[in-house]
Formats: structure tokens, sequence, C-alpha cells
């Protein structure tokens, strides 16, 4: 059976809590075709281990990184081997490295900047350790990557930065929530954005004590906009809402389809921002990164309206696992899903998204959550579901109160939906465009070139295979 193309009646069976891991879930045996791998070869640090972690860990496992140890030499890996192991093995739920929680038996499977592993290399990893961990011939090292300490843009050099104003926030205290006031951008015409980087400038010693990465920063998050002020500043895309800055979240790179405007004489709104203390007194501001599309673009699809989730009537209750929270909504237009972005607060474990078209209901992707670390899941240019008007998208969350879940402050308290870390939310972050008639027809079209027969299904795209569109002959009366 495809795995991918998941009917109504076999959802239920994947709709399982996956709490945080203890120590018996991190030792989990691994998956059948896993286990074949590691039983043949001799697996080295230099030959097989290395190779994965200058590709999946050492972006953030190197020294003065956010991560609070290096992963670079053998002699730095060596000590970690055992909860190196545990990491990778856990899984697609929280405490799984690297972060990225993709099911990766239903749904969807492509997406841009996956770091995860695959299950021949958690195989490698596992037989690694269990041999004792030897490292190879040195002869085999992959040369060392080049980690660039001059604060470079991940998205490249920007074409326009700009600063919010610094804060100061005390060792300790309560959480923050509040504007942070408005900062002109600078720009004197319209520009459309291609890719938007956000980060935190802080006086945090990167060489410091800190044992996780929100303790880096004093910025949950913010939830900001563009706009142009003033009583005339009417007029088609003059404000413009931008995805929400978490920590530990990836950048956006726009398609080439949908850039988005920043206007001329435009300042960002910092409107609602969440600011925590981290043990240390900190200085900290915000730097915003743009690049721009080339002079004289324009966007070829429009912005979704799709909004998924529900703030209103959330209700969590204390010590009790595999409860389920619902969304629906009905799409007005054609639309192509370019980002799925669960969002949850400390009791989420799971989120998943489904589309129900007709008797048939897909599920586009399940994925875990963890709190602690924000994901945004990028579809592939040729993978992102392409879902007609009027199909239902439903959006499921699944939370755990009892002790299994470590992240809750206090199990025994019923909550609903707030702002607040100990209040819940339930919302899907990511984004989507809107197609016509048009451009959703040639959509399809380039999926079904893709397609060798009418035997491969295309998760996402119900319609992949109905009868083209014919165009409508025009009468000339008479």
């Amino acid at each position: 059976m495809n795995v991918r193309n998941h009917l109504a009646s076999q959802v239920p069976a994947r709709r399982v809590i996956w709490p945080v891991a203890a120590l018996a879930v991190l030792l989990a045996p691994l998956a059948p075709r896993a286990q074949q791998v590691a039983s043949s070869g001799e697996v080295t640090f230099t030959k097989d281990i290395a190779p994965v972690l200058q590709r999946s860990c050492q972006s953030c496992h190197h020294a003065n990184s956010v991560a609070p140890m290096s992963l670079v030499t053998y002699e730095e890996v060596r000590p970690w081997a055992r909860a190196i192991k545990a990491r990778v093995a856990v899984g697609p739920h929280g405490g799984v490295m690297p972060p990225f929680f993709l099911e990766k038996d239903i749904g969807i499977q492509k997406f841009k900047n996956d770091p995860s592993l695959s299950d021949e290399e958690i195989a490698r990893v596992v037989k690694w350790v269990n041999d004792g961990g030897p490292r190879g011939n040195p002869a085999d090292m992959p040369k060392p990557l080049n980690f660039d300490e001059s604060d470079k843009w991940t998205i490249g050099e920007p074409d326009l930065i700009v600063q919010s104003k610094e804060i100061t926030v005390p060792a300790t205290g309560p959480d923050r929530w509040g504007d942070v006031g408005q900062v002109p951008t600078g720009l004197t015409e319209d520009r459309y954005v291609s890719a938007l980087e956000v980060r935190e400038i802080n006086d945090v010693p990167k060489a410091g004590p800190t044992k996780t990465v929100g303790g880096r920063f004093v910025f949950h998050h913010m939830t900001y906009s563009s706009t142009v002020p003033g009583p005339d500043s009417g007029g088609e895309g003059n404000a413009t809402t931008w995805p929400i800055h978490e920590v530990g979240r990836n950048p956006d790179i726009f398609p080439p389809e949908a850039g988005r405007l920043l206007a001329a004489n435009s300042v960002l709104s910092l409107s609602a921002s969440h600011v925590h203390s981290n043990g240390r007194e900190t200085k900290a501001h915000l730097e915003f990164a743009f690049k721009f599309f080339p002079k004289g673009y324009k966007p070829l699809y429009r912005k979704s309206s799709m909004t998924l989730g529900n703030g209103v009537d959330v209700d969590v209750k204390p010590n009790q696992a595999k409860q389920e929270l619902h969304a629906y909504a009905t799409l007005t237009e054609h639309t192509k899903i370019i980002a799925f972005e669960p969002h949850l607060h400390a009791p989420g474990v799971r989120m998943c998204l489904e589309a129900i078209w007709g008797h048939n209901v897909q599920t586009l992707n399940c994925v875990g959550y963890d709190h602690n670390w924000v994901k945004q899941y990028v579809y592939a240019d040729d993978a992102a579901p392409l879902l007609p008007k009027g199909t239902i998208v439903h959006l499921i969350g699944f939370l755990d109160t009892t002790p299994a879940n470590k992240n809750p402050a206090d199990s025994r308290n019923w909550a609903g939906g707030g702002r607040r870390s100990v209040a819940n939310m339930f919302i899907d972050l990511g984004y989507s465009v809107s197609l016509t008639e048009e451009q959703f027809q040639a959509e399809m079209a380039k999926r079904r070139a893709k397609m060798k027969d009418r035997n491969e299904y295309d998760i996402g795209c119900p319609l992949c295979w109905a009868p083209p569109v014919q165009p409508q002959a025009v009468s000339s009366g008479g």
C-alpha cells in the first residue's frame, strides 16, 4: 500500500501521542531496515560519522555556536557518543536531533532544508556507538567546515537591514508581552522581498555556560507587520504581514511566484513581542534582514487569506494524555500551501494537517512538536499541496499533560487559550498562496507531466488526475 495515500478510515490509527522522550523511549528499537544496515560492515568516525555530523549537526554544534557542546573533532564527539545515539534514534518527537520532527511514514516527504538523518545513517551511528566508537583512518576524515564567525546571514548578503530599539531584560522576572515600537524601513520605492531573516543581537557571551538555546536569548517571539503610516496610506498591498520570528526558526525564502511587498515609506510595526528573562541581565535588539527581487518584479500569485487554528475554546485538561484539538477551514480559492508551521504550547506533542475533498481524506503531514524548538516545514516546489477551492483543511493538535511530557510547568492545572506560555495556542503559522483557475490548471499540468502513469499518486493534489478543464468556446451569436 502506498503509505502516502491514507484515507479517512486509516487516519485514526496514526493518531498516537508521542510524549517528550523518557529514557525507555530514547532507547527504543530501530526499524527493521535500520537494523539490517547496522549489522553489516565496520563503521568509523572518520569515514561514516563525521560526514553526517557536518551535514546535519555542526552548524549549531561548533565552538561559540548556540548548542551546548561542539561536535567537530573525534575528541569532542567521543564523550557524547551514547547521548548522540539516544537523541538521533528517538524518532520524530521532541528531543530528537537534529530537530526536524517530520513523520516519514505518512504524507508528503519532500521538504526544503531537511537536515534529518535517514534510517541508514541512524543505524550507522548506533552501530558505531555499540562497537565502541572507533576513530578509523585519519585519511578518511572529510575536510573541516569553515565556520564563519563574522555573523554572516544565512540568506546571503541582505539588501536592507532594519534594527529594533534595544531593550534591557532583568536576570529574573515574569515574561513580558507588548509593543516594541515602529522602525522606519527607509525605503523610497516599493520592493518585493525574496528572503527574510530575523536574528537577536544581545550581550550574552557566546562561550558562556548557558545549557539551552533559549538561555542565549530573551526574545521568545515577535509578531510584526509593515505598514505605511498616515491618513493617506491606503492602497493595495501597503500593509504586509510577515512570518513570526521565533527562537530557533529558520529564515523564510519566498517562492519566485510569491514575493511579499515592502512598501515605500513603510515602517516595521513590532506590535507583539514575547520577552523572557534568561538568568542574567541582558541588553538585546532584533535585526530584520531583507533580500529583494530585482526591480520591476511583480508576484504571480497572491498571498492566501487562509487561517487555520483555534484560540477561542481551547480546553486542555490536567494529567491527561492523548488529548486532541481540531480546527477546520473551507478554501474559497484554489490554494498552494508553501509551508506548514505547527504552533502549540508546552503540552503539545504532535500536529497533523489533512485535506478533505469529497469522500477523500488525505493526511498531508504529521509532525512531532517540541515547544523548546519550533520548526517550519517548507515544501519542495514540486510537492507543495495543490488544493481546489471547496477543500476542507483540517488541523489536529495532540497534547499530553501527564508527567511523561516534561514541558508543562505543572501538569495539575487546567489551561485554556492565551498568549502566556502557561496558557495554550493551537494554530498553523505556515503560509499559502491563492491561484486563479488558469494558474491552478497549469500547476497541476506540471505535476502530471512528472507522473509516469495513473498508478502514481501525488498526495496533496486530489485533482491532479482529473480531466483538464477545456477552454470554453466563444459563441459568435446570431
